[in-house]
């Protein structure tokens, strides 16, 4: 039953795109089919053994397989206007170990011309992906301690003039913030609440705070060292700004890499998809 919740949530996701791969993180399919973390888990497992899609971990990606097909078709013809959308979508995923299998299963379908992700497709990558936040802390540290090091002038060379003794010790380096995770208790501050409104104005304060529950979910239930961030702040401008456009009619907005294509074709026979499963 898990898996048949999950497959249906997968084909139907507001995260989901025409391609059938993009970023759905489990905590997303937990929170929105009311499976719970472990019931998620589970239903995804059993539609990975079942061969209905792949599940990146790490890049917390997902590729349901065969839904490029369901949601554009069999195959498209070169004007085709929609070869262009195919191949727009494709180039602003986030990086992931199936880019290049979509590309090597799709692209004589879909009249595609650029390939990415060049490892082989029967190879995992040979390093572990990073998110977006885990990236920008590593360069905040590699430049607080260039800061500390030699490249800093310290004026001992040639007297110039400016006072600096030559004996002088270095200044330490400045020590790095540590990261903390998200506290139990946290409320989304106003100040972020403000922020949010005022970049994404495609946003209403109901669509903030759906996005706030969200946040705090997908963090409070996150575990290691990937739940421990130096700036929240920081982290939360992120997160608002990989989040999808909000639904039609008010509907609330829910956090993702991609929005979902503005006329998206019924899958064919979905139901028969799911219930194989």
């Amino acid at each position: 039953m898990e898996a048949q919740i999950v497959a249906m949530y997968l084909l139907t996701s507001p995260h989901a795109n025409m391609l059938g791969l993009y970023y759905c993180p489990t905590m997303f399919i937990a929170h929105e089919t009311g499976l719970g973390l472990e019931g998620a888990s589970k239903g995804l497992q059993s539609a990975i053994e079942a061969g209905f899609c792949e599940y990146d971990e790490a890049s917390e990606v997902v590729w349901v397989i065969e839904m490029a097909s369901y949601q554009i078709g069999e195959a498209l013809k070169p004007n085709d206007l929609r070869v262009k959308g195919v191949q727009n979508e494709y180039g602003s995923l986030p990086e992931n170990p199936y880019l290049a299998r979509f590309y090597e299963k799709y692209s004589a379908a879909f009249c595609m011309s650029a390939c990415r992700g060049k490892t082989s497709p029967y190879e995992a990558p040979s390093k572990p992906l990073r998110s977006q936040e885990q990236e920008q802390e590593k360069e905040q540290e590699q430049e607080q301690k260039s800061l500390g090091g030699d490249g800093q002038p310290d004026g001992t060379d040639g007297g110039d003039g400016n006072g600096t003794n030559p004996d002088a010790a270095p200044a330490a380096p400045p020590k790095t913030k540590r990261g903390t995770r998200l506290p139990e208790d946290w409320r989304l501050p106003k100040g972020w609440g403000d922020w949010a409104l005022e970049n994404r104005p495609d946003m209403t304060d109901a669509d903030v705070r759906h996005q706030a529950a969200c946040f705090a979910d997908y963090w409070h239930g996150k575990a290691g060292a990937d739940a421990r961030k130096a700036d929240w702040e920081a982290t939360w401008r992120n997160w608002i700004r990989r989040a999808d456009s909000p639904l039609p009619k008010g509907g609330p907005a829910r956090p993702g890499r991609m929005n979902p294509p503005a006329h998206p074709q019924q899958p064919k026979e979905p139901r028969d998809v799911v219930t194989s499963i």
